[in-house]
């Protein structure tokens, strides 16, 4: 396990046995995520309010929850992909179905990390905003596969797919977050 794997892991054992500063701990590892999560489910300014009405499930279930932290991160984004799918229902309106063809993914891939390439190259916020310009099939699978760092199958399971697609949507959405990030410096050339 990982430094920080096993830092929230702990985090989150102390956090079931009432420490409330571990508690905070967790959260402030993985709000941020989470948020942007919600956000390629949920208009923005209705994405806050639902993040935390999935704090509050999280906060009140944490007793019963049983694993790591990568166990964790995925309880937790199932419990806010709930929580933003009973407000998309309680606005009437349904969220998009996955469509992605899984045999599609044609392209050979590249000898650099697309993911780490894209995102180092951006701070947290300007990569919420991009990721936020991606399909919803698409934003969903980089968040939680990139981002999060969930792998395909929690992340299928998550948005309702199967992770072949999850893994095509996340390739197709991290090339597209990298051409988004070229764009500006080729249009002032």
């Amino acid at each position: 396990m990982q430094g920080a794997d096993k830092e929230l892991t702990e985090a989150v054992r102390a956090a079931q046995g009432g420490d409330e500063t571990a508690f905070h701990a967790v959260f402030h590892a993985v709000h941020p995520r989470l948020l942007g999560y919600v956000r390629t489910i949920v208009a923005e300014p209705d994405a806050e309010d639902v993040t935390a009405e999935a704090w509050l499930h999280i906060s009140r279930d944490l007793g019963r929850f049983v694993g790591d932290a990568d166990r964790f991160r995925g309880w937790a984004s199932r419990i806010a992909r709930n929580r933003a799918l009973d407000h998309l229902r309680a606005r009437g309106r349904r969220p998009k179905e996955c469509g992605t063809d899984e045999t599609v993914l044609a392209d050979l891939p590249s000898s650099a990390d697309t993911a780490e390439e894209a995102i180092a190259a951006l701070g947290t916020s300007r990569t919420m905003e991009l990721v936020a310009e991606l399909p919803q099939e698409q934003a969903g699978a980089v968040m939680l596969r990139t981002l999060f760092g969930l792998d395909a199958k929690r992340a299928a399971l998550l948005l309702g797919s199967r992770p072949g697609a999850v893994r095509t949507a996340n390739h197709r959405g991290l090339r597209r977050l990298a051409e988004l990030v070229e764009e500006p410096t080729t249009s002032g050339v």
